[in-house]
């Protein structure tokens, strides 16, 4: 007769638990949480919703949509720059196409370019370089693009099957070659639906890029709340709800055609034959 199976022990599953809260009251200790400011949150935020959209200053609109179209602009050329550059960065840190010191130094870029945020690049190097403007905010949002499409890009080369790449190379492609056909043709479109979840990211980023003088969206938002307009404040608000909805639904639907393909086509209706003995009757 079999041994009875002993029931798991769950002292390291507690002591998991008794480290996360830990961790988070040392946390809350440490940003120097004011209890009373927060039983006072909701009443503020009734307030503040008020003066913001009740009612908003509609004669407000176009400027506000205007602004959000730069915002935009800036996040489609920033993606458009980022995906550009991080595709041969991809290529260099993947393991399976560079391999060596080349991957690893791809690696440490990518993970350099990563670790500063788009708004240290805008303020310490493209806003005096560039000057005040969306393209300081741009090019912000394009270099830190490169870092993450790269490192997205490179593990999806590293998980592709390697019959194509074997069978190019039994056919005694070059190097190239064998990237071209055998490579690209299966990481393409994930790589794509990569920059199409980035320039999601990077139009909510160049909202908040605008606050420190990229302009668009973000600086309208500034200068409103700097001079208490309220009513035009909530609908610059409502503009960049609504705007980054409609983007991110557009973009969602494009990275599910591009990953699932086509829909199926209707297949065409079937053609009726009628016997015309029956049809006589």
């Amino acid at each position: 007769m079999s041994a009875r199976p002993q029931r798991p022990s769950t002292l390291q599953r507690n002591l998991v638990f008794i480290g996360v809260a830990i961790v988070f009251l040392w946390a809350v200790l440490g940003v120097g949480i004011k209890w009373d400011r927060l039983l006072n949150l909701p009443s503020r935020l009734i307030d503040i919703f008020g003066f913001m959209f009740l009612p908003p200053d509609w004669s407000f609109l176009g400027e506000a949509v205007e602004q959000m179209l730069v915002s935009i602009a800036m996040a489609w050329i920033g993606t458009i720059i980022g995906a550009l550059l991080s595709l041969p960065m991809g290529f260099l840190a993947a393991r399976n196409v560079s391999g060596g010191i080349f991957s690893t130094i791809a690696r440490m870029v990518l993970t350099a370019i990563r670790a500063v945020p788009e708004l240290i690049l805008a303020i310490v190097v493209f806003v005096p370089i560039a000057g005040l403007g969306p393209m300081a905010g741009a090019l912000a949002i394009g270099v830190h693009s490169i870092g993450t499409l790269g490192k997205l890009s490179s593990e999806a080369i590293e998980s592709i099957d390697p019959g194509p790449v074997e069978a190019a190379r039994a056919t005694g492609s070059s190097r190239l070659a064998i990237q071209r056909w055998g490579v690209i043709p299966q990481v393409l479109p994930e790589i794509v639906a990569f920059w199409l979840y980035r320039f999601e990211i990077n139009l909510r980023a160049a909202a908040v890029l605008g606050i420190v003088g990229a302009g668009g969206v973000g600086a309208l938002l500034a200068n409103t709340l700097e001079f208490r307009r309220w009513d035009a404040a909530g609908m610059t608000v409502l503009v960049v709800i609504v705007g980054t909805i409609i983007v991110d639904q557009a973009s969602g639907w494009l990275r599910r055609r591009i990953i699932e393909g086509a829909d199926v086509e209707a297949a065409p209706e079937a053609e009726v034959i009628v016997d015309p003995d029956l049809a006589g009757r």
